[in-house]
């Protein structure tokens, strides 16, 4: 069992950011870092059912809104990838300060590429787990790829995504396509995991192979045999949060 704690903290923007830690009821294994997709938010399935899991298992698990999504204050679109990334460092830091310091990073989607940025600059880190990560923020283009004219010509459009009309931004175009991750996985120097659905139509597996691939060891690749990226069908969540528990075990501490 584990039960809900609600937390805010500021973000590199000045504005509120809105979390939840869940808290596991029993003796406490460690604490983890939760980044989810691109505008799925801390309430959406994969982040509630992966948190909850984890915090059954033990490991206590922050997950919060991005800017402008869910509870947080702001404008969604005045963030961008490197918004992403500095939120999830100040999350961290917000965590360490209540002696709870970070030893694992989970990120899904859009946050697995947001948590390999991250990582360099978590103290006290010692492990990471991507679950359908694209290898390249701008992966993420393909959303909105016949808006991408408009929105540097004219600075900004309204588009899909994922059944939501959201503004996207010229400076989050820029942002993605000037982001590389390839320094960043390649000097990890952490224990990574990453977990991938064969089957995945949003973020290709080819994207898990490039990680994998760049990466040095120790590294561990898992197949998410059956499951499609957003992870709602009955119990895939479920076992991703049982299989990061048993493979971070090792590296799991209490600050």
């Amino acid at each position: 069992m584990s039960r809900s704690e609600k937390i805010s903290f500021t973000g590199s923007t000045g504005d509120t950011l809105a979390g939840v830690v869940d808290v596991p009821e029993g003796p406490v294994r460690g604490w983890g870092l939760y980044s989810h997709g691109l505008t799925l938010g801390k309430d959406s399935p994969a982040a509630s059912r992966i948190c909850k899991g984890l915090a059954e298992q033990g490991v206590g698990m922050l997950r919060f809104d991005n800017l402008g999504l869910g509870s947080s204050a702001g404008e969604w679109s005045a963030g961008s990838f490197s918004v992403k990334v500095a939120d999830t460092i100040l999350a961290a830091d917000f965590m360490r300060e209540q002696g709870r310091g970070i030893s694992l990073l989970v990120g899904h989607s859009f946050g697995g590429a947001a948590v390999l940025a991250a990582a360099r600059d978590i103290p006290g880190l010692n492990a990471v787990v991507t679950v359908g990560a694209p290898y390249e923020p701008k992966h993420v283009e393909h959303m909105f790829d016949t808006e991408i004219e408009s929105i540097l010509r004219d600075g900004s459009a309204v588009v899909d995504l994922g059944g939501r009309p959201m503004e996207v931004r010229r400076h989050f175009v820029e942002d993605v396509e000037r982001a590389d991750l390839r320094d960043c996985i390649r000097t990890l120097h952490k224990p990574l995991m990453v977990m991938h659905s064969p089957t995945d139509n949003t973020v290709g597996i080819d994207n898990a192979s490039e990680i994998f691939r760049t990466a040095r060891h120790p590294r561990s690749f898992i197949s998410l045999e059956g499951s499609e990226h957003l992870l709602t069908g009955k119990g895939q969540a479920a076992r991703v949060a049982r299989i990061i528990s048993a493979w971070a075990d090792p590296y799991l501490e209490v600050s």
